[in-house]
């Protein structure tokens, strides 16, 4: 989906190693790569609070955007992001050029629409498998997301990929055949309690020491693919 967000990105100077990374997260910025479009990367550094106002829209990491760097401007989709694992901050970004005229490939989430039939009245669970579809299609056609009516899904039926709403706009990469969401029973999961005998018998484990400790990632010279 096509946003009427303006990203503006600074190019960044000299060395790019995580003591250079550092200095950019410590002035409010995050440091990023773009590439794409047969063109050099470039490393930038971009506001954060833009980038998660675009990653928790609507369509999400799939938003394509307008990039400012300097005079040079471009569309751009966020491919990759990550996130420091203690305090849920962003690191780094990965942003692609996006030429709007050749199709792309990218994952869709699934939105299941109304209650099914074998839920409303015979007494099951609506289980989704697959919350993401891969599809390939023109930039300007991606869907924030693909929605599909459960509501005459029975007792024992399987909703497949092939049952998802198609356009000619969209091809499906991902298996035809593959199940999106069924309607299941509820099972009561009955636990035995274990004997005297059997507790007694039992050994106590050796308790497992488990280091943790705060992870920070390296930035890469070249992105990697997602």
């Amino acid at each position: 989906m096509i946003t009427q967000e303006v990203v503006a990105a600074t190019p960044r100077e000299g060395k790019f190693n995580k003591n250079a990374a550092r200095r950019v997260r410590v002035k409010g910025r995050i440091p990023a790569v773009v590439y794409g479009a047969q063109e050099p990367s470039v490393a930038v550094e971009v506001d954060p609070k833009q980038i998660l106002r675009i990653l928790h829209s609507d369509s999400g990491h799939n938003s394509i955007f307008d990039l400012e760097i300097g005079e040079a401007k471009a569309k751009a989709m966020i491919v990759d992001w990550q996130y420091e694992p203690i305090k849920g901050s962003l690191l780094h970004i990965d942003l692609k050029r996006i030429a709007l005229d050749k199709p792309i490939r990218v994952e869709v989430p699934i939105q299941l629409v109304g209650i099914a039939v074998g839920v409303k009245t015979q007494g099951g669970i609506l289980d989704q498998v697959l919350r993401e579809v891969e599809i390939e299609c023109l930039p300007g056609d991606i869907p924030s997301h693909i929605d599909v009516d459960v509501s005459n899904l029975a007792f024992g039926d399987v909703l497949r990929v092939s049952d998802l709403p198609h356009t000619g706009k969209l091809t499906f990469l991902t298996d035809e055949n593959s199940t999106v969401a069924h309607v299941v029973s509820i099972k009561e999961e009955v636990v035995a309690t274990p004997d005297a005998t059997a507790v007694a018998a039992a050994a106590p484990a050796e308790p497992e020491v488990v280091k943790k400790g705060k992870q920070e990632t390296a930035e890469a010279a070249a992105p990697a693919k997602k």
